[in-house]
């Protein structure tokens, strides 16, 4: 099989496993306002209604900033932005009430062209943001509650529920509230799986933001993926970005996975397939900010032998590893550990340990695929942590072609004569390995990557 057929079966198993996985699940998707007007919008839409038709729960949640704008310039009324909040006058909220549901129903238009059934909800009770170190925002409003039980009932009967930027007091009053607060509050308080915010906001990189250690960086450069915690510290780290508005979706997505969200994804709208690829492939093509357990390294078992043979082949094929039969791995699987991204599993090493003193870091291989996401120096820190809980103060490992690799993780040059007598008593001659050695020390050098390895 052909690697660009191998990757479209890969692909395929992994829409399989996710499909099964989030049917009856709840998304909830906010979109911007710019989005919404961009030309590839009936594209996204479309995916959306992909989704709903595979048995995904979608609740959409339409920005309206820009349409905001243009009906208060429109019609020559003044408001003023403070701390990106607008004061939202009494004489405003007609004007703001209008361009909030025109894009509510921009999105149901689009929605009824692919016979699926929308509704756009008074779900949504505020109350007045009022006076702020002086500031007083009239009739901008934040969320004060959600009537759950309308929106379960619309999700039950097969319909995606709309909610424009509109809340209501106990007494009718409308206040104008952020879309951005609305779909996190909404995730929140569904205890929805995932929450999307689809920008038009450039990527979250390395080039415009400081990062935390070690962060996860796919191949066009730009942030995968953070835990809670290291979506803490970004925040910190830019904290002086004043008005960005990227920093601001971050800032609501770190609340959501707080309050129990499990993954928020932060997509670039204006890429065709963006929501699908994030929802249905390992790589993704976003952001997200994860709660739950994403990725592991674990211990190996008897299910994980297909695939870990799987990932080795090609190295194999390649002479970089030495051929293992699924025998071979059966009998040796203490040894062995492995890579896991949302139960598929990417990577996997060993470690064998001789006489309690020494030990062997062998067959480490990671899907190509993958390759710019540490996955191989993950995989030697936690085998060389392993070894030092177990007072095994020197590990080594055999490579005909990946010394460079091991070399800037902190391996050294040894000789035949360096390893253990049992070990030299099979070793392959006609392969010639270099033996290179790390005296296990508490860390290792910066990560780095590895042609084929990583």
């Amino acid at each position: 099989m052909d690697d660009s057929l191998k990757e479209q079966v890969d692909l395929i198993r992994q829409v399989f496993a996710y499909a099964n996985r989030f049917k009856g699940r709840t998304f909830v998707f906010k979109i911007d306002c710019s989005i919404i007007d961009h030309q590839l919008f009936p594209v996204l839409v479309k995916d959306l209604v992909l989704l709903h038709r595979t048995g995904i729960q979608v609740i959409v949640v339409p920005g309206a900033r820009e349409r905001i704008d243009e009906i208060l310039n429109r019609y020559e009324i003044g408001c003023e932005v403070v701390n990106n909040v607008r004061i939202s006058t009494p004489a405003a909220m007609p004007f703001i009430k209008m361009a909030a549901f025109d894009t509510a129903n921009r999105v149901m238009t689009l929605l009824s062209g692919s016979n699926i059934s929308a509704v756009i909800g008074n779900w949504v009770g505020a109350r007045s943001m009022g006076v702020i170190s002086g500031v007083d925002f009239k009739d901008a409003g934040v969320v004060d509650r959600i009537n759950l039980e309308m929106v379960r009932k619309a999700l039950s009967d097969g319909l995606i529920p709309i909610f424009p930027c509109i809340g209501w007091s106990s007494v009718g009053k409308p206040y104008n509230i952020s879309s951005d607060e609305l779909a996190t509050m909404l995730s929140i308080e569904l205890k929805a799986d995932k929450l999307f915010f689809v920008t038009a906001a450039d990527s979250v990189s390395g080039e415009r933001y400081s990062l935390p250690d070690n962060p996860s960086i796919a191949e066009d450069g730009h942030l995968s993926r953070m835990t809670l915690s290291e979506a803490a510290v970004f925040l910190l780290l830019n904290g002086d970005r004043k008005g960005d508005p990227l920093l601001d979706v971050l800032r609501f997505a770190h609340r959501a996975c707080g309050g129990g969200v499990q993954r928020v994804h932060i997509l670039d709208g204006r890429i065709e397939g963006a929501a699908l690829k994030e929802i249905f492939s390992n790589l993704g093509s976003g952001t997200m900010i994860y709660s739950n357990q994403y990725e592991q390294i674990r211990q190996m078992r008897q299910e994980d032998v297909t695939d870990v043979l799987r990932i080795m082949q090609p190295l194999v094929s390649r002479s970089v590893l030495i051929p293992r039969s699924r025998q071979n791995l059966e009998e040796n699987m203490a040894d062995f550990v492995v890579y896991e991204v949302d139960g598929t599993i990417h990577g996997c090493a060993g470690l064998h340990t001789y006489d309690g003193s020494i030990g062997e870091i062998l067959g480490v291989a990671v899907d190509r695929r993958y390759g710019r996401y540490g996955i191989g120096h993950k995989l030697i820190e936690f085998l060389v942590s392993r070894a030092r809980a177990n007072d095994i103060h020197r590990v080594y490992v055999l490579t005909t072609q990946t010394s460079d690799w091991f070399e800037r993780l902190g391996f050294r040059q040894g000789e035949l004569s360096d390893i253990p007598e049992q070990k030299r008593a099979v070793y392959d001659h006609t392969r010639n390995s270099r033996i290179l050695f790390l005296d296990v020390t508490p860390h290792l050098l910066p990560r780095d990557r590895v042609p084929g390895l990583e």
